[in-house]
């Protein structure tokens, strides 16, 4: 008899636990909230929190609670595979957010791929979504989109010869091999291919290098605080060429590290950071207005593209889950494949079996730092 109610008691609470599990949507995230992204990965954190007390606020997803369950891998590499490891095995959640920057991304990626779930990273480099894995996606701009935007700009101010600077970690390297592809492909010459360090404090030998070559124009590809040491160095030396950043540097905190060596650089944007120049009509308007809304007075902070990317990846497994009417991994993979025209904060998202970003160029304009401000200098 009492191994009966014993079998009886543990059968309950098993189906307690169930039925428990069944009430709540797990989505795992792996974010930079410390360590050298911490800037980036900060506001991605912020993101997700706010996203989820709305969505339970207004009912859940399918009437379920969401539980976004988010670990902080310091910004290091091993951290954020023993995150990806724990969310797989010990929170057993049915999609996953991150990571906050490209190498730890390449990290983490195929682990929730050999495990069947959807992973949607916050990270920009295209070889996280090329060639395609089917259980892989990301929702910023690819290095292509940002790499073909700032040629043709440079194309329309009549440069030629283009130096490229770009940091040796996962983001630079992936921009670098983008750049060294299209740059000779679109018709300039490539006249210098230098590379730093991600802890480098000084590039001036690098910038000296590049100066003896007489480019008509640089791009550095890479994320803080390589870039404005890049951009001090460069106002040391009075090097008056062009200097065009990467979309790794889309927040005010990049202009808070150059300070006044910031002024008159370039670089391709999301229109959430310049969301008050976009025409009212523009169909991203009303989203960024509002996001920027309830960020800024939830956290007495300024947003920044970067906590757009989160927010695109949570709403996007979000509309995928509500698009098949189930939170079953393999159904949230199916439909995000499907997703067309979906409005988010990095531009209309159109995905396909064959494009696991649905982005293009369009999704960036064109910006220069004026007074310590982007200002748009073409859509």
């Amino acid at each position: 008899m009492k191994k009966c109610l014993m079998f009886l008691s543990i059968l309950l609470m098993m189906t307690v636990g169930i039925a428990s599990a069944q009430d709540s949507i797990k989505i795992g995230a792996v974010v930079s909230v410390t360590g050298a992204a911490s800037f980036l990965g900060e506001p991605e954190r912020n993101t997700l929190i706010m996203l989820e007390d709305q969505i339970n606020a207004d009912g859940g997803i399918l009437g379920k609670k969401l539980e976004i369950i988010i670990y902080d891998d310091e910004t290091e590499v091993n951290n954020a595979v023993l995150a990806a490891d724990r969310l797989i095995r010990r929170d057993r959640v049915q999609a996953a957010i991150g990571g906050t920057t490209s190498g730890n991304t390449l990290a983490i990626m195929n682990n929730f791929a050999r495990a069947q779930i959807p992973l949607v990273s916050m990270a920009a480099a295209e070889r996280i979504v090329n060639p395609i894995n089917p259980w892989i996606f990301k929702t910023p701009q690819s290095d292509r989109h940002a790499v073909t935007r700032i040629l043709n700009h440079a194309r329309e101010q009549g440069h030629n010869r283009i130096a490229i600077l770009t940091v040796s970690d996962g983001f630079g390297q992936a921009g670098r091999e983008v750049l060294r592809e299209l740059v000779p492909e679109l018709g300039f010459e490539l006249v210098a291919d230098e590379i730093y360090g991600p802890r480098d404090t000084d590039m001036t030998s690098q910038l000296t290098r590049i100066r003896n070559l007489s480019p008509d124009a640089i791009i550095c590809w890479g994320t803080n605080p390589g870039p404005a040491v890049i951009a001090r160095n460069r106002h040391q030396l009075r090097l008056d060429v062009p200097l065009y950043m990467s979309h790794g540097v889309a927040s005010r905190r990049f202009i808070e590290l150059a300070g006044s060596a910031s002024e008159g650089l370039l670089l391709p944007l999301g229109r959430l950071s310049v969301a008050d120049q976009i025409p009212d009509d523009h169909p991203q308007k009303d989203l960024l207005t509002r996001y920027i809304a309830d960020y800024e007075s939830r956290f007495n902070t300024p947003v920044s593209s970067f906590g757009g990317y989160a927010w695109d990846a949570l709403m996007l497994i979000k509309e995928a889950i509500e698009m098949g009417e189930s939170a079953e991994s393999q159904s949230i993979r199916d439909n995000l494949e499907k997703i067309q025209g979906f409005v988010g904060t990095g531009g209309i998202f159109n995905m396909s079996p064959e494009d696991h970003n649905g982005l293009d160029e369009s999704s960036f304009v064109m910006a220069v730092i004026e007074d310590q401000d982007w200002v748009i200098v073409s859509e």
